[in-house]
């Protein structure tokens, strides 16, 4: 059941949030895209520091090698992205300009083909983080498919409005960019086979994903809300960062409710039924 949960989710995220982007208009693109990426923001965010990490934490490991490990991770996307193989693009209609990590068109003309390599090993990273998410817990990997699919959205129509700069018929964007979305739910099964047999490992690869979150979040979605400085698109892009994240907070809360209504973290349980004395052990030698 968890595997085809993974698939699903993957699925969702890789190839679902591909076709809702083509599907948008351009009138539709510029009033809601730049909304899209603050509410991606709030999330990426909200499940990074309210699920991933305290998941992580709760589950074991010392605080001093998870922090190395989420440092670790930070460094690793940042240079990754220095290498154009980790891109995260995402496209404003109603800006005036078109961003995608300083791509112009002709740029994109000559890399449309680099750029569908590049959305595969996200997408295909992007469905590891959601195996090792529903590995964790099935509740922490639905808040990890949320928040994937909300980042996804936006940089698929980035990645489309690309292709179709460099050439592409909107069919053929919308097929490639398709298939690259596959690569999501390739990761996802790759990964629970992989990270099953390492049950240990599970916490430093939920920090792994939180620091692929917040790094997504803080280089690349906050740093275009301050393109723009009024008062009044200032309080909406508040509005809906306050969103996603009010959306990951409520999700967390719920879930631990039912987790806690259904009894002790299956973690928890495990570790009390370790270290708690058996009734023989503890009853008094005969006499």
């Amino acid at each position: 059941m968890t595997l085809l949960w993974i698939v699903l989710a993957t699925f969702a995220g890789g190839v679902l949030s591909v076709v809702i982007a083509a599907g948008l208009t351009v009138s539709v693109l510029s009033l809601i895209v730049r909304h899209l990426v603050s509410l991606s923001a709030g999330v990426l965010l909200g499940t990074a520091l309210l699920k991933l990490l305290p998941e992580a934490f709760e589950t074991g490991g010392s605080p001093q090698a998870l922090f190395a490990t989420l440092l670790g991770g930070l460094l690793f996307f940042f240079l990754l992205e220095k290498v154009e193989l980790y891109r995260h693009s995402h496209h404003h209609e109603g800006d005036g300009h078109h961003h995608h990590h300083d791509f112009d068109a002709e740029q994109a003309g000559r890399g449309g083909w680099s750029v569908l390599l590049g959305d595969s090993i996200h997408n295909f990273c992007d469905g590891v983080l959601i195996a090792t998410a529903f590995l964790a817990d099935p509740h922490l990997g639905v808040a990890t498919a949320v928040a994937v699919i909300a980042h996804e959205i936006p940089q698929e129509v980035g990645d489309y409005m690309v292709l179709l700069n460099a050439g592409f018929s909107r069919a053929r964007a919308l097929l490639y960019n398709a298939i690259s979305g596959l690569a999501a739910v390739l990761g996802g099964v790759l990964g629970y086979f992989v990270i099953q047999p390492f049950d240990p490992w599970v916490p430093y690869l939920l920090v792994i994903a939180s620091s692929s979150f917040i790094y997504v979040a803080v280089a690349d979605l906050i740093p275009q809300l301050q393109r723009r400085l009024a008062w009044r698109e200032t309080l909406t892009q508040l509005a809906w960062l306050a969103a996603g994240l009010g959306t990951m907070a409520l999700m967390s809360t719920l879930t631990d409710e039912h987790a806690h209504a259904g009894g002790e973290a299956p973690h928890e349980h495990a570790h009390e039924a370790a270290v708690a004395p058996s009734p023989a052990g503890s009853a008094e030698p005969a006499r």
